[in-house]
């Protein structure tokens, strides 16, 4: 799931992960930066409407691992760090922090005089409190892992907050990245019964006002934030599941900001008017989209199916038809081009008449001529489950149903609505095949996607892959600083996804966001176009909505 805070390395859960890296692109055109030239001083003011596919789920970040819940928690929390517009750590709460010679202890100077949004001082006993919470085993969180890795957390002093561990933890330092949350609202409260997951309190540069589930959650500026107040003073959130909906609220002024579907990118906005009211980008996304199987299910347990099933779709179609050439096949789970990735892994080009040779291997025959495999009496047929309101996954769902069908395979698909497709299929492990999506972090440790410890419900290995070796490597890969030696457990890694395939890596797609003209301050960077929101601003003359 595209995610619009890029005030990243919040989340490495769902949506997630993908480990990507960057670099920004900009329109063909010269028009992303038109507009933003001589207009005075920023002026505080106005509102950014935002249009979002889905709802958000919870607004605690400990209980979330969606896209929508991320991009307000992102908005509303802080962490102790946080990535620059460069993807270089830079300090958020914490003013600046010390590594010890050996890497195995940070301690954290925190900045003094940040508030909660209820105005209560904020100290180094959240910090901890916020470790205690993530390594509660009565916290069903996605989260957990790297913090388990803590052998001590200590507070010093009211804005000194040290941890140490027992093995080096390369991404020790960006995990806490994590939001911090609130010891004094939430200390005795049983997790998942409280309050705040409707009406969140941070410290962070939006304060919530209100959430009408299925419908909006609006925010306003945090006077008191730490690096300042933000100049636009009000974000609201539009649910609208259905992108054609939503472009048509863009177009009619009910929205300041979406993500473009291709077809709307290339072929619904070039044209000198939406020009003069919209900013277009585009740059790789922080995201790649995938087929994954179950493995619980004894037709997925047959490497060889898995194979063929990758062999018989055919990745550049959907990249064509679907997303107009605003994407790249995906190989794995490192975009190509970063420094994890490896381009000699196995391949699966589209090849029918390959993906028809491993069914049969693997015992498939079309027995009763009605063209559907069967073996045993059974069917080589499946469901596949994806989320309303993502019209690319969709649309990649029925050419996948469709090519697939002409190996002889049957295939239904089915579009669930958000919220429930996450409770009642995903977190469960109540399907079949899912088309989804990672999204998330810049360092390659995706532990909690591919371990074998994650496959427990809500956990983040939900297609339940266990390999041994992989194990290893995983765990290698986190616990060196070594980027040679993080790089050689990592191809290994992903050799044996590409022989695996428990994934059929999809594409990479392209983000294409679209914002009104009014908006001046956007820096497009490697980190997108949103790590600078709270300094984006609307000159006095343009300002839409007051207050």
């Amino acid at each position: 799931m595209n995610s619009l805070n890029n005030r990243i390395g919040l989340f490495a859960g769902l949506l997630v992960l993908c480990c990507l890296w960057l670099v920004c692109g900009c329109d063909r055109r010269d028009d992303n930066l038109a507009g933003q030239g001589k207009t005075g001083p920023p002026t505080a003011g106005d509102t950014l409407i935002i249009g979002s596919g889905a709802d958000a789920v919870t607004l605690l970040p400990v209980l979330a691992s969606d896209g929508t819940s991320g991009d307000i928690n992102g908005l509303v929390y802080d962490g102790l760090v946080r990535y620059d517009k460069d993807l270089n750590i830079e300090g958020e709460l914490a003013e600046r922090w010390d590594i010890s010679p050996d890497n195995l202890t940070l301690t954290f100077h925190l900045r003094q005089g940040v508030r909660w949004h209820d105005g209560a001082p904020f100290t180094a006993e959240d910090v901890l409190f916020t470790y205690r919470l993530l390594v509660d085993p009565n916290t069903p969180t996605a989260y957990a892992e790297r913090y388990r890795q803590v052998a001590t957390a200590e507070v010093l002093d009211a804005h000194t907050f040290r941890v140490r561990y027992l093995k080096p933890l390369a991404t020790a330092l960006i995990s806490w990245a994590f939001p911090i949350h609130p010891r004094h609202l939430l200390e005795g409260v049983e997790i998942i019964k409280s309050p705040l997951a409707s009406h969140p309190v941070g410290t962070g540069p939006y304060r919530f006002v209100a959430w009408q589930r299925g419908e909006k959650i609006v925010l306003e500026a945090n006077p008191d934030y730490f690096e300042g107040p933000p100049y636009i003073q009000r974000v609201l959130y539009r649910v609208i599941p259905d992108p054609s909906t939503m472009f048509l609220e863009m177009q009619s002024g009910g929205l300041d900001y979406m993500g473009l579907t291709p077809l709307q990118y290339a072929m619904q906005t070039d044209t000198p008017a939406f020009r003069r009211r919209f900013r277009k980008y585009h740059y790789p996304a922080f995201a790649y989209t995938y087929l994954g199987y179950n493995l619980r299910r004894p037709i997925f347990q047959d490497k060889r199916v898995r194979q063929a099933l990758s062999f018989a779709i055919d990745k550049q179609e959907i990249i064509d038809g679907v997303l107009l050439g605003f994407g790249q096949v995906a190989r794995g789970p490192y975009k190509p081009g970063s420094w994890a990735h490896n381009p000699e892994v196995q391949q699966y080009p589209y090849d029918p008449q390959r993906a028809r040779t491993l069914l049969a291997e693997a015992g498939w025959q079309d027995s009763d001529g009605d063209g559907v495999l069967d073996r045993n009496g059974q069917p080589l047929a499946f469901t596949i489950v994806t989320n309303q309101g993502n019209d690319q996954r969709i649309k990649a769902g029925e050419i996948i149903q469709r090519r697939l069908s002409e190996v002889g395979v049957k295939v239904k698909l089915r579009v669930i609505e958000w919220a429930a497709f996450l409770k009642e299929f995903i977190n469960p492990g109540n399907f079949d095949a899912t088309i989804l999506g990672w999204s998330g972090g810049i360092d390659p440790d995706v532990y909690n996607v591919w371990h074998s410890s994650k496959t427990g419900p809500g956990e983040l290995n939900f297609i339940a892959f266990h390999n041994a070796e992989v194990d290893q490597l995983l765990e290698a890969g986190r616990r060196t600083f070594d980027q040679g030696e993080r790089k050689r457990a990592y191809d290994q890694f992903q050799e044996i996804l590409a022989e695996e395939q428990p994934y059929t890596f999809l594409y990479v797609p392209e983000s294409l966001p679209v914002v009104a003209a009014r908006f001046r301050g956007i820096e497009p960077a490697p980190a997108g176009i949103m790590h600078n929101f709270t300094r984006w601003y609307v000159p006095a003359e343009e300002q839409k909505y007051s207050r």
